[in-house]
């Protein structure tokens, strides 16, 4: 549909379908009223339908309303098929000529073909048009949206990966006026408004100020140490722990809970190997002192965009609860470890759309890239099959695919192309999720195995074989040589 694939003659068969759905389209029309009114309506509009597209149409008036007032009539045909799914009769019979390609009940191949077709970003028809088209069939602006809207409600339900977002709240912050196309209104349904996006990360803001302010006071009373009256705390602190030692029993656990050891860390040596072994204290001073810099207008770095995958994050204690919600609702709480994801609902048409919203999305938002941060936020949870079954089990991935394995080459295929934005509250739940990671111990000792000992094989088979060969050379040695008679061993002592 619409005219960048025009003058494709392969899709001339197409054209049979639109002109019957323009034939029929033609009998509802009120009386005294014919198809070539329609049209001329649409001409009417030709400025703005222009205006829409990106690049300039090379047809003329007359040819690119007519094409246009087809492709409105087949799709309007189409979407009274998905009025009929969501129980709302909207003039719906399905005629026998489109009895095989469009199904109430989603069944047939060419059925779920038309939906990936219709929502395609370069198939799109101004809104506008069937706006239009439906107001001079039923002769009134209001009952015509009344009616797009339940068709649009409809696809959204048979579509979208977000089957629950179709509340009041959600619908009622959707004008169809404000809608520049089909794939506009799933954006603007799927994904929350800049105003809610805005106030979330507002309240991320007052908590994160409000921690500063703490972290700042400590920061003044640790400031106040020099090094020397470090040592100096450090000789009376062990001189107190020697005295209470004296007084009674202590046993070894309390003897090292009880040394200072804000006072040790505090020690040139100590924090030189503190911030060796357990960088991520430094690096989160780092990013706080980035943050205060101005670079939240700069794309996020690696670190903010890497996060462990489901299977990684379950092992460290991490659990997942589904939420019936939006991308908003997505939250994790250190406290309890708890991460909180939307129900997605994934089958065969799901990659089409969310490749296309993510694209019209980088085209036409000049702010963050929320879903574009979310779609890349499911790309790093959702490596192999392992991390789909979590989720699936979950309730939180609801999979109409034949296997896990369909679902994490769907997320893993979407393409990074597509330039990433801080969004601030799914950066927050990143930040909040990699430091209650990193801060397992398991995770900590597997970081410190991988680093120091599995990373430092070749050193230490080099120490081992020259640690043969010295026993070897000293074994030959002892045998030419009397090496208890050298070393002044008393062979019969040893024996008795």
């Amino acid at each position: 549909m619409g005219p960048y694939h025009y003058w494709r003659p392969e899709l001339y068969e197409m054209e049979r379908y639109k002109l019957n759905a323009a034939k029929r389209f033609a009998k509802h029309l009120p009386k005294g009223l014919e198809f070539q009114e329609v049209v001329g309506e649409i001409k009417h509009c030709m400025p703005k339908i222009r205006a829409s597209y990106d690049k300039y149409l090379n047809l003329n008036d007359d040819t690119l309303a007519w094409m246009l007032a087809m492709d409105a009539c087949f799709l309007l045909e189409f979407l009274r098929v998905c009025a009929l799914k969501g129980g709302k009769d909207v003039l719906g019979r399905v005629t026998n000529r489109m009895s095989h390609m469009v199904d109430v009940f989603g069944r047939k191949s060419a059925h779920n073909a038309t939906l990936r077709d219709i929502v395609m970003l370069e198939n799109q028809i101004p809104l506008c048009i069937l706006r239009k088209m439906l107001e001079l069939e039923l002769s009134s602006q209001y009952l015509a949206d009344e009616m797009l809207l339940a068709m649009l409600v409809g696809l959204y339900k048979d579509l979208s990966p977000f089957a629950y977002i179709t509340d009041d709240y959600s619908l009622a912050k959707v004008r169809l006026q404000d809608c520049a196309h089909l794939l506009d209104f799933f954006y603007q349904v799927m994904v929350p408004s800049q105003v809610d996006v805005d106030y979330v990360s507002c309240q991320i803001t007052r908590d994160l100020e409000r921690k500063d302010g703490l972290g700042q006071e400590n920061q003044t009373n640790n400031t106040l140490c020099s090094s020397n009256n470090i040592f100096t705390r450090l000789a009376k602190q062990t001189w107190k722990f020697v005295s209470n030692a004296k007084s009674g029993p202590m046993s070894i656990v309390n003897v090292i809970a009880n040394l200072p050891w804000d006072i040790i860390g505090s020690l040139p040596l100590v924090r030189n190997l503190k911030q060796r072994f357990f960088p991520d204290a430094q690096e989160n001073k780092k990013s706080d002192e980035n943050n205060t810099d101005g670079t939240s207008e700069r794309p996020p770095l690696f670190e903010e965009i890497n996060i462990p995958t489901v299977y990684q994050l379950t092992k460290s204690g991490v659990r997942f609860l589904p939420t019936k919600s939006g991308i908003l609702s997505i939250t994790f709480d250190p406290a309890t470890g708890t991460f909180h994801l939307p129900v997605v609902r994934l089958d065969v048409n799901s990659q089409v759309l969310l490749r296309n919203v993510v694209a019209y999305e980088s085209c036409v938002t000049c702010g963050p890239l929320v879903f574009a941060r979310y779609v890349e936020l499911m790309n790093g949870i959702i490596d192999c099959e392992k991390d789909c079954k979590e989720l699936r089990e979950k309730g939180i991935v609801l999979n109409h695919l034949k296997s896990d394995g369909e679902v994490a080459n769907l997320w893993n295929g979407m393409s990074r192309s597509i330039r990433l934005t801080k969004v601030p509250f799914l950066d927050k739940v990143i930040e909040d999720v990699n430091r209650f990671y990193n801060g397992r111990w398991k995770v900590k000792v597997g970081k410190f195995m991988k680093s120091y000992i599995y990373g430092s094989w070749k050193i230490l088979t080099l120490l081992a074989t020259i640690l043969l060969l010295v026993l070897s050379g000293l074994e030959a040695f002892c045998s030419v040589y009397s090496c208890p008679r050298l070393f002044h061993i008393d062979i019969a002592d040893s024996t008795t």
